[in-house]
């Protein structure tokens, strides 16, 4: 993900632009979820598809790919790229099986994946993704518009390397613009390769190798855009955008309602283990506290990175990795002076973190948990 900077555009914005853009906002989950007919018609199909042995229930390997699909839905990576997101997958396998290596039957499926599903819908309700067809025509009105001179030219005094080539000048401002500009994210490899490569190929010269000055770089860098753009309205592309400030709004909300407190950490005590004294280990609190997330305004542990830093200082500044056992009371008190921890350190340094991701089947999920939006 990348970080919002004063060029990012509003979801309202990017959602009206152009007039292509599709939001979503976990309303069609809502509505599958909520017909029972439609809902049940889709988990036969799903559980006969993950039901690999035909008995009627689903071991733990069978779960695998759900699991798997549950995780991209949140936008998490992959369930071995980092430790921090290890444990999470490891709640949701336990979430169906309820922590034991047990059968799941077709009933205990669905109970498990509507909650899932009714919580996804909750967070897309929250912060909506707006689905865009970038097909070249912002591109083009930003070239010929009155701020272009402008606005590249203070990029080009801002690249790391003005002495480099006009080559590695012109790649290097191409991933400075955005959706906002009418460019898909230069970074994703089908964009390099169909939109950004060929582009260079077709409009470079004799001195694409050398330091260019700024008066080169603007005629030449408007050449490749607007081949960009002619891309663009050939071969459009889907990118699904999404906009989020973490503030510590959410975190200050909760701990000022004691009702709601209290109600959320007694259900995040329903997701760890007591040893026989009742006591509970301070390893725990990641688990809790992810569980606690959607109610504080929080991400899951292991989806942004700049949030898991603060919650990793958090836990430092509390001392809370070292794994003894406290009472469930003591367990409570240090989750919420951790929640308040995150709470101070977001209001005096805002997160803003936008996400822009090429989708490569149109208007369809990353996860295949959900069947295709009509």
């Amino acid at each position: 993900m990348e970080k919002s900077s004063s060029t990012s555009t509003s979801t309202e914005k990017i959602e009206t632009s152009g007039g292509n853009g599709q939001v979503l906002d976990g309303s069609d989950i809502m509505e599958l979820v909520g017909n029972e007919e439609v809902f049940s018609s889709f988990v036969d199909h799903k559980f006969q598809e993950l039901d690999r042995d035909r008995d009627g229930k689903l071991s733990v390997k069978e779960l695998e790919p759900v699991v798997a699909d549950i995780g991209a839905a949140l936008g998490l990576p992959a369930q071995s790229s980092s430790p921090d997101t290890a444990h999470i997958y490891t709640e949701v396998l336990n979430e169906f099986t309820h922590g034991k290596q047990e059968r799941v039957s077709k009933t205990e499926f669905k109970e498990v994946l509507s909650d899932f599903l009714l919580g996804m819908a909750a967070g897309l309700k929250r912060d909506p993704i707006v689905i865009l067809r970038i097909d070249g025509e912002d591109l083009s009105e930003f070239i010929n518009g009155p701020g272009y001179e402008a606005e590249m030219a203070s990029l080009f005094s801002q690249l790391e390397s003005p002495d480099g080539s006009l080559h590695d000048c012109i790649v290097k401002a191409l991933e400075q613009l955005t959706v906002d500009q009418g460019m898909p994210p230069s970074s994703d490899s089908w964009v390099i390769s169909n939109i950004v490569e060929p582009s260079l190929q077709s409009c470079a010269g004799q001195d694409y190798d050398k330091p260019p000055s700024q008066e080169t770089f603007l005629m030449e860098f408007k050449k490749v855009a607007e081949c960009v753009a002619q891309r663009l309205k050939e071969q459009p592309v889907i990118v699904a955008h999404s906009e989020n400030t973490f503030d510590g709004s959410g975190i200050k909300r909760l701990l000022s309602n004691k009702f709601e407190l209290d109600k959320t950490l007694n259900a995040a005590m329903e997701n760890v283990p007591k040893d026989r004294n009742g006591k509970i280990s301070r390893e725990y609190l990641r688990v809790a506290l992810d569980a606690i997330g959607p109610s504080a305004g929080l991400p899951p542990i292991g989806a942004i990175h700049e949030m898991d830093e603060v919650i990793r200082e958090a836990f430092k500044m509390m001392d809370a990795d070292d794994g003894k056992p406290v009472r469930e009371d003591e367990f409570k008190k240090m989750l919420t002076e951790i929640m308040g921890s995150i709470m101070l350190q977001l209001e005096g340094n805002p997160i803003s973190i936008s996400s822009n991701s090429v989708v490569h089947e149109p208007l369809t999920p990353s996860s295949t948990l959900l069947p295709p939006s009509s």
